[in-house]
Formats: C-alpha cells, structure tokens, sequence
C-alpha cells in the first residue's frame, strides 16, 4: 500500500491538535539554562551521567541530572557533605579525552560547640575521581589533611532513584506510572528498584566501601580520621543493575575498570588521522572534537554508532549520525560501516502509520523507555523524518568513493535499493517529482526535515505552511542520493541503471531550479507547501543544495552571496533564518539561530562551487565561537546575535552539549578548506585548491589512510596559498595538489 492509497486523514495535512498542543507536545522546556549550570558528561554506551562542577546531581524541577540508562533516570540526585557542609568548588576538570571527571573540593570554616571557628577552611582536600563503564559510575573520594592535627570528619552522601523516563525530564505528564519497589539494604550496598507499568523491572545498585558506620535507603555516612598529613580513601559505585560482588578489593575493581575504559576510548581514537596545528587553542578544540565523537559512539555489532548528543538525544538518531558520519568519513571511515549497519538491519518493511514507517524508510530514532515501550510517545522505533532515507544512500556512495570496500556495500544493496524505492514510491506524494512529508499520525513529528520546531516551515507573511511539504535541502538530498545510485551501480558491475540514476539527477536539477529559485530573494526558497506554493523564505537550507551539487553553477553566487549578508551571517555563523524574515527569532530553535553541523555543511557546499574564501569565514567564526565555550566544545546551537567586538556568542538555554555532529563540524570544515578526496583503486590523496583560515599557518594530518597505505601532511600558509609537502608514508599512497 502506497501513501496515496492511505485515508487523507492519515496524511495528516491538517494539524490535529491546537498550536499550545503541539507546540508543547515533544518541547523542551528552558525552565533552567544547561550553559548556566555547566554542566559535566560523562558517557558510555547505553549510559550516561550529568553532574554539576562539584560532582554532584542536584534533584529538582527542570534538572537534567543524574545517571541514565536507556532512557530512564536511575540516579535523579547525589549530594556529597563533609560536617554537614557542602564542600567548597576548587576546580571541576574532564579529562581531554572525556574518560574522566576530577573535582577539586575542600572544607568550609567548621564551627565548634561555642559557635567558634574550630576548623579553618582550606585545611580538608577532598578529590572526586570519577569515570562511567558498562552501566555503572566508579568514584574514588580522597580526604587529604593538610592540617597540623588529626581531624575527624564526616563525609554523607545522599542519593535517590526516582527512575523517571527522560520524556518526563523533558516536561511531559503521565497520569499513571509504576511502582517503587521496597530498597534493599546490606551492610555496604543498596538495591533501589523501580517495576515498571511496561512489566520491566529496573534497578540502581549503590556498594560502598568502607563500610559506612550509617547506611540508609537514601544516605551513606562515613566518620574517617585522617591524620596530620595523610589522606584516605572512600570508593563508590553506583550501577544501572543489579551486581554480583566484585572479587578483591575496591580500589583494585576500580583501577581495573579504569584501564578497561581508557584504553577502550584509546582505541577508539587511533582509528582515525590525528589533527595538529600551529594554535594551541584549534588543537584544543580539534581534539575536543574527537573525544566527543568517540565518547558519543555505542559500540553496536555493526560499529560505532555515534548517539547524537546529550542529555537529550543521547539514543540511536538516523539522520543525525549519517551526518556526523559525513563530517568526519574522511578521517574515520569506521563510523560510516556502523551507521550504515545499523540502520540497514533497522530499515521498515512494512507500513505501521503509528510509528511512521513505509518499506524501506530509514529510522529517525529509537527510545528504550518505559513511555516508548508503552507508546506513551511514538519513538520506540520511529521513522518520522523525510531525509533520514536519502541521506542513507547518500553516505552508501560516501562509504564507497572513501573506502572502495565493495563487499559491504553489495551486501547492503538490498537496503539501498529499497531506499531508493522509497522515494519514488512514498517520498513523492503526489507525483510531482518532489519529495515530501506529512505524518502518518497526530502522534508523531509535524515537521519532519532537521527544521523540526512546529513553526519552523512558514511563509513569507509568518503563516505556517501546511502540508505534505516538499524542503528544498531534501530534494538536495535526494539528488545526493541519485548520484550516489549512479556511482554505486556503475561500480558493482549494472551500468545500465546506474546511468539511469544519473539521468533522473540530470533532469532533476532543472526541474528543481524552475520550482525552488527566487531571483527576488536571491537564494532558493525554503519550501514548497502542498498547495505547490513556494515558501520565500531566506533560510540556511539552501547552503544545503550546494552541499549535494544540486544547485546550477549559475546559481552558486547569488546563493553565496545571500548566505554571507549580514542577514544571514552574524559573524559566528549562518543563521537557520535571515533577520530579514517574519519569523526571525535569534533565541529561537530553528528561526535565527546558528547550528555549526548546519554551517559545517554549507562551508563544503562553498567549498565544492570554489568559494574557498567564504566557507574559510564560516571556519573562522565557528572556530572563535568555540574558543568562548566551556571545555572548547561547540554545542548543539547557540543565539543568531551578531557577533560584537571582545564579546562571546550569546548561548542558547537548552542546548545539547556534547552533541555528536556539532563535534564533528570542525573536522568537516578542515576537509571543507584542504579539498581533501581520495581515490582508493589509485592510493591516491587528492587537494584541490587547499587554503587555511587566517589562524591557522600550519596544519599537520597524521595517518591519513587510503586504501591499506597511509601519510603524514604538512599544509603550510604562505600568504595566500598554502604549501603541501608529504612527510612520511606507509605503503604506496601519494598526494596530488590540484590547483
């Protein structure tokens, strides 16, 4: 059965719900600004965990932390005291490869029976060691005296597991939950339990060791003396399950399981090229960058699978990671297997208009919480995005062109075929050669490009467009896709139909032009609503339709142009809409804000019609963002404000951070300014027209792999060119300047 074939209703052209419904219906509520709090991740496959500087998860309305396992919260609060006092911050560091949280703490004054200061502060250090690995937090405290007498302190630590699902977090109601269970308390350890309306049981696990003189179902208290200059130690480890005891002491499990994760994220990082330059600060960010990457990646059995961000997203996202997967497929091309792996074997193959899906449609997002399981929401294994599918065969022909390994990609055929089917079959609704959205449920997302706010598709009067909608980035998509039809068959060995999808990209282009440019605006209009009228709108999404080669090369310029006015651009970046627009919000979500992903791919879309200069101002502005954020790390977005002299970007409340294609724009935007390509069959690096942005005089790529051979590069800036001189090699590969 054919979308056309379904009841009008299920199209859902007409909204279902009133504004205030859908408006709040998946929104995030900025009760509490996420940069305002600072917040300290940590993550490991399937889990991750948000503190505060002081290391502790601080229970209350609108905060995100704690420890989270598969969409539910095990651990919604830890509060750590010495005396009865909360510690005073003297730092909160992670590691540069995320594999570790330190906070620094020491005593406030201490007052004696007389009401008198009996101890001073600074005396007491105290040191929280902490790391996340395979579903569990392993923390080592240390009380260090640096007094001149012995001191007995004691240290409490509160906790609570109020097992909420993260779309509870995130401000939706339930009107019927399940159970708290009955804590179970031993002498060093207690079991907190939650059964579930799902009939699922889950579990915190909470060991200690010493022994605390005092263990409560909701605090741990501890009387340790420590004498004049020595220091001891308390060790925790709270679980997202039940756990057998650990054999041999606690501080040997927790060295042992520190090894395991560093050496874990060790390997994880030697599979791609390592970046380094002549700034300090852009290595710092570079290598901010991967670790993010790496941190973010799930180990699934089919590769890493980069979850897209947290605390919100932290959870398999198809669209998100195929494009964190082309931003960085040049440096790590492991990424792509995994996300092409995972979502082939995840693809529909049948129609269930409650979760969106048509056969051969890609997944939007997958949830494991109780509220998916009992669809409570529709994201348990949701298909609700128009671009997922395109850019799945897009990233296929990625994979392909980087790798040349034409095992993987004959075994994913079937998929990327049934993609391609998707398209002509359930993409284009009404057959006019474009594709579009309109949900199959009121359930599910209004809007279903990367844009997915509910206002965030409208006209030039403000009016909210109605649908099935046809986005102009899409249909770049599905020309992406096309070419890469084209590029895969004719390598597998059936020209016939791979020149056949070359063909329909070539007529595809003028039938794209003649319905989406607007010489008025100047750039390509946002989209076309389903009553074919064009949305004119300057929006970001045209950056997108040179990022695929869509776009006319007569039409590169004006778009460029557009793009880089002072409407668009701010100074740090380009906004999802031009301040010129109706809709124009620079605190907004999707109406003037700035998304570096969304820039990372508008720089290589410059890039590929030859406007190196323009994607390096895009570099540059990203890149100086990045120096005023916490930890150099960009976020998921920040505020559309223009970019004023000695002044930071203005940071949006509730954005992800680390969020995986954020992460990986820097990387992209070197590929974007080196020209960097690969031709594996030759061993072969080719750098067309390479350039540096003004900050950067020299750049050195190690490991660079092509093929089984490998090369170090320097890129030196001489003015206005650049200098590329090979420095060492393994096997056979060369580099080739093309000027």
């Amino acid at each position: 059965m054919t979308a056309s074939q379904l009841k009008p209703e299920a199209l859902a052209t007409e909204p279902a719900k009133s504004l205030s419904q859908q408006q709040t219906q998946f929104f995030i509520p900025a009760t509490a600004s996420l940069h305002e709090r600072r917040p300290r991740t940590l993550k490991h496959g399937d889990s991750f965990a948000v503190f505060d500087h002081s290391g502790d998860a601080i229970a209350g309305p609108g905060s995100p932390e704690g420890l989270y396992h598969r969409d539910t919260r095990h651990l919604s609060h830890l509060y750590l005291t010495i005396n009865g006092s909360r510690p005073i911050l003297l730092s909160s560091a992670l590691r540069d490869d995320n594999a570790m949280l330190t906070c620094d703490l020491t005593n406030p004054d201490f007052a004696g029976d007389d009401g008198r200061v009996a101890v001073e502060h600074d005396l007491i250090h105290l040191r929280r060691t902490r790391f996340l690995w395979e579903s569990a937090i392993h923390e080592r405290i240390t009380i260090r005296n640096f007094d001149t007498d012995s001191r007995t302190v004691t240290v409490n630590i509160g906790f609570a597991a109020d097992f909420a699902d993260l779309f509870e977090i995130r401000g939706m109601t339930r009107l019927r939950k399940g159970e708290m269970k009955t804590p179970v308390i031993g002498a060093t350890d207690v079991l907190l339990a939650y059964e579930g309306r799902d009939a699922r049981t889950r579990e915190t696990h909470l060991c200690f060791d010493p022994q605390p003189q005092e263990l409560t179902e909701s605090h741990a208290a501890f009387e340790v003396t420590v004498p004049a200059g020595e220091r001891r130690t308390l060790y925790m480890r709270i679980a997202c399950e039940r756990l057998d005891p650990q054999p041999g002491p606690f501080s040997r499990q927790f060295l042992k399981a520190l090894r395991e994760s560093m050496q874990s994220l060790k390997q994880a990082r030697a599979r791609g090229a390592t970046v380094r330059s002549s700034n300090p600060l852009f290595d710092e960010v570079t290598r901010r960058s991967v670790a993010d990457i790496t941190m973010l990646s799930t180990d699934t059995e089919y590769g890493p699978y980069p979850y897209a961000g947290i605390p919100w997203f932290s959870t398999v996202f198809g669209r998100d990671a195929i494009i964190t997967a082309l931003e960085t497929l040049w440096l790590d091309p492991a990424i792509s297997r995994g996300v092409l792996g995972y979502l082939a074997e995840h693809q529909a193959t049948a129609f269930d208009p409650a979760a969106d899906a048509e056969p051969g449609k890609i997944l939007h997002e997958v949830r494991h919480g109780e509220m998916a399981e009992l669809g409570e929401v529709p994201f348990r294994h949701y298909y609700g995005s128009i671009d997922s599918t395109p850019l799945f065969v897009m990233l296929a022909g990625a994979y392909l062109e980087r790798t040349a390994d034409t095992a993987f990609i004959t075994k994913l055929l079937p998929n990327i075929d049934a993609a391609l089917r998707w398209i002509d079959e359930h993409g284009d609704r009404d057959g006019d050669g474009f594709v579009e959205y309109g949900r199959l449920t009121d359930q599910g997302l209004a809007n279903q490009g990367w844009k997915d706010s509910h206002d965030s598709v409208f006209h030039a009067d403000g009016s909210i467009a109605r649908g099935p909608i046809a986005l102009a980035e899409v249909q770049a998509y599905v020309y992406g896709a096309w070419r890469a039809a084209e590029a895969i068959h004719c390598t597998l060995g059936d020209a016939a139909r791979g020149l056949d999808y070359g063909a329909r990209a070539d007529r595809f282009r003028d039938l794209f032009d003649a319905a989406f440019f607007d010489a008025q605006l100047g750039t390509y209009v946002l989209a076309l609503d389903g009553e074919k009228k064009a949305c004119r709108v300057r929006s970001s999404n045209a950056g997108h339709v040179l990022f695929t080669g869509l776009a006319l090369a007569k039409r590169a310029e004006p778009v460029v142009r557009t793009l880089m006015a002072p409407a668009s651009f701010s100074g740090w970046g380009v906004r999802t809409i031009a301040s010129t627009e109706a809709r124009y919000n620079p605190m907004s979500y999707h109406n003037g804000s700035i998304w570096p992903h969304d820039n990372a791919l508008i720089a290589s879309g410059f890039s590929r019609y030859g406007y190196r200069k323009e994607a390096a101002k895009i570099f540059e502005g990203l890149f100086a963002a990045a120096t005023y954020v916490d930890l150099m790390r960009l976020p998921e977005l920040f505020c559309g404000f223009p970019r004023r002299r000695a002044q930071g970007p203005t940071f949006y409340p509730v954005a992800c951070s680390p969020q995986a294609w954020s992460a990986a724009a820097p990387l992209s935007l070197i590929q974007s300014s080196l020209g960097i390509g690969f031709d594996v069959a030759a061993a072969e690096i080719s750098l067309c027209e390479p350039a540096l942005p003004r900050f950067l005089d020299e750049l050195r790529l190690y490991g660079l792999r092509v093929g089984d051979a490998s090369v170090d590069i320097a890129f030196d800036r001489m003015g206005d060119k650049v200098v590329v001189k090979p420095l060492d090699r393994t096997g056979s590969a060369r580099v080739v300047t093309i000027a």
